[in-house]
């Protein structure tokens, strides 16, 4: 590991470093590009998971013309009754839930913008299409309604966004300024940095969007830890991947948190909506864990919180541990 690093820093000052580096940051600028448009190109709703409330023939009847659907946008199931459809869809366990009007031709759609406006409008589009079918209409109620501040749902997103950036500029400008740390010491200092940061950028960022703004209001303290966690979280890999490979390790960051994990962070198209690629990946990178916990937090009573805030922590703590174990190797090969 040490004598890799070495050869990359050495590398850095040959006469080839012009060239690899125009060539680091041409992949990195089509890796953007490639990812973002890929992801964001042709969205599709993939298995919406959809309630139908209604008499049990009536209800069968519309789940087996949803699930005949070409691409399988919808996993549709009976419910039964409307109130139970209201409540899985409060506990996130439903998308939106179709009431059919036994007495009429007028069905009501529940639907959760909370979940992200992007994903009401699929489902939207595939229940005009299926009561088209069946020669009916159907009016809409919302049941997880958006905060007013919140414009589209997307303040978490951006939220998440921010604080991420915040983290591994911190760690990249501190590289810069004092190169790469090179023991465990070293490492622990710069720990010593990360981790009040981190906790000012949490409370920070709770802050703007609650405090100033007023755009998610009433889950400060809940912000501002997840916020914090973020933070560290991208400050902790930026620092692992500095130790692993020098310089090359902010190229490293930047592929993963921005290039990988913003388009698939489930914000301007929730999840359901990407390609299987950006939809595998999504759940597993602290931006889309991050974006879907602020998410659950705000609108559907933090239910499913806990392993999303789990997976931010393990970021933070793997990133700290290899960045001292690194250290640590890199010196006593010394």
């Amino acid at each position: 590991m040490s004598s890799a690093t070495d050869s990359i820093e050495k590398g850095r000052r040959g006469p080839l470093a012009p060239v690899l580096l125009v060539a680091a940051v041409l992949l990195l600028q089509l890796g953007f590009i490639a990812s973002y448009v890929g992801a964001f190109h042709a969205p599709a709703a993939h298995d919406l998971q959809v309630g139908v409330v209604g008499p049990s023939a009536a209800a069968q009847e519309v789940v087996a013309q949803a699930d005949a659907l070409d691409g399988d946008p919808l996993g549709a199931r009976a419910v039964k009754s409307r109130a139970e459809a209201v409540r899985l869809i409060e506990h996130d366990h439903l998308v939106a839930a179709l009431v059919i009007d036994a007495d009429g031709s007028t069905d009501e759609l529940l639907i959760a913008s909370g979940g992200g406006s992007s994903l009401v409008t699929a489902v939207e589009q595939v229940a005009t299409s299926v009561e088209t079918q069946q020669q009916r209409t159907y009016t809409t109620t919302d049941v997880v309604p958006l905060q007013s501040g919140d414009a589209r749902g997307l303040t978490g997103f951006y939220l998440v966004l921010g604080l991420l950036v915040g983290g591994y500029l911190m760690s990249a400008a501190l590289g810069v300024m004092t190169g790469t740390p090179r023991g465990v010491r070293e490492v622990a200092s710069r720990l010593a940095l990360l981790v009040p940061h981190a906790l000012l950028g949490g409370l920070g960022g709770a802050l703007v969007v609650d405090t100033w703004l007023g755009a998610l209001t009433g889950h400060f303290w809940a912000l501002a830890g997840i916020g914090a966690l973020l933070v560290l979280a991208a400050s902790c890999v930026t620092l692992a991947l500095q130790v692993l490979l020098g310089t090359i390790g902010i190229g490293v960051t930047i592929l993963l948190f921005v290039v990988l994990g913003n388009p698939s962070a489930g914000g301007a198209y929730q999840t359901p909506l990407l390609p299987a690629f950006w939809r595998g990946i999504g759940p597993w990178i602290p931006n889309g864990a991050g974006t879907e916990a602020i998410r659950r937090i705000v609108y559907f009573d933090a239910v499913g919180v806990a392993p999303r805030v789990a997976l931010v922590a393990g970021y933070a703590v793997l990133g700290a541990a290899v960045a001292l174990l690194g250290a640590a190797l890199r010196r006593r090969r010394a």
